[in-house]
């Protein structure tokens, strides 16, 4: 629980099918200068529904666990010159481990949370469903759950529009229902990220050159963890055309830009792939929808296991700005096949490929 209108409302819809509902929220980070020892998306707050509810409720610290797997992991990515997604490592790696850890603890049966998924379960495994609201599913930030988590999963507001959670929360006079949704990093206050890695690379942040696909010097850029693939403005180049950052090069400390056309993709390859249902067993070349970004629609692509945790995804139609680090997450309707991390981006002219 977060206090959010999300969880708080999945917690009603339990209590009201007469379950046995505790409440608990991990303790993951804090920082100087916070009236609480508690972040925005677990704030005391919780404390108020949990209150209104009637319901048994503890607050769990997993700090070191979110500051290893989660924040340094996060500064270590852009150092690399990716342009990670923290939310989706937290779930795999700290909130659900961490929730299952607290059910055993407690002695419950099942784990909810207020994510917008659905679940399925058919031949004794478990599927995971995109959320009936298509503006807020969440199953992108979830591939990493494996059946282990999903068997003791419930998503009680995955059927439900995010509009009709803020109606059952108002109708049941929810103190969440009035509380705005965050749309920040729970570890960045203010949502400043640049200040938040200048502090947290302890001076591994350094000036380097912006050059072409070609290798020609345009200018200079203040650190790499500072730009991201796609970006136009603040390059500070006088070019005499539009230029885009169509690569990072951590090796040389080079921002790479070119032209438009050179930010489309023809495929990527994948690392840390997981398949929450297994890996598919004949381990040949199969049809998909995939997204590249949360807020990315589905785009048709053909997806090929690799050895080990990686597999090779081939768009249909060119991609734009393809990220690595960002992750990548495959679809056959409504269902979820599995995911990975952006690992390398293949490209029909190779011109920034190249350079990497």
């Amino acid at each position: 629980m977060s206090g959010g209108v999300d969880s708080s409302v999945a917690a009603l819809l339990l209590q009201e099918e007469g379950h046995e509902v505790v409440g608990v929220t991990l303790n993951l980070w804090s920082y100087a200068g916070r009236q609480e020892s508690y972040n925005d998306c677990c704030s005391l707050a919780v404390v108020e529904v949990a209150r209104q509810l009637g319901l048994e409720h503890h607050f769990l610290d997993f700090g070191q666990l979110f500051e290893r797997e989660v924040v340094d992991r996060f500064v270590q990515g852009y150092l690399d010159g990716r342009t990670p997604n923290p939310c989706i490592w937290c779930n795999a790696r700290v909130r659900f481990p961490a929730l299952l850890a607290a059910a055993e603890e407690l002695g419950c049966e099942k784990v909810a949370t207020g994510h917008h998924v659905r679940l399925a379960r058919e031949d004794g495994l478990y599927y995971l469903l995109r959320g009936r609201d298509p503006q807020k599913d969440q199953t992108y930030f979830l591939y990493g759950l494996t059946q282990r988590e999903l068997r003791r999963a419930i998503f009680p507001i995955g059927e439900l529009t995010k509009e009709e959670v803020y109606k059952l929360a108002r109708a049941r006079a929810l103190s969440a229902a009035e509380r705005p949704e965050s749309q920040d990093l729970c570890f960045i206050p203010e949502g400043d990220y640049r200040r938040f890695l200048k502090e947290s690379a302890e001076g591994r942040i350094a000036p380097g050159e912006i050059v072409d696909t070609h290798g020609q010097v345009l200018g200079r850029h203040e650190g790499l963890p500072f730009y991201t693939i796609g970006q136009r403005q603040g390059l500070g180049l006088a070019a005499g055309r539009r230029l885009y950052v169509v690569g990072l090069d951590p090796r040389h400390n080079r921002v790479i830009v070119g032209p438009e056309e050179e930010l489309y993709a023809a495929g990527l390859i994948a690392t840390e792939v997981n398949w929450p249902t297994g890996r598919p067993a004949d381990g040949g070349e199969m049809e998909a929808e995939v997204k590249i970004r949360y807020r990315s629609p589905l785009v048709r692509a053909r997806v090929k296991p690799l050895e080990g945790d990686k597999a090779r995804v081939m768009f249909e139609e060119p991609q734009r700005a393809v990220t690595p680090g960002q992750a990548v997450v495959f679809y056959r309707g409504e269902r979820l096949l599995g995911g990975g991390l952006i690992w390398r981006v293949l490209r029909a002219d190779a011109g920034a490929e190249a350079m990497l």
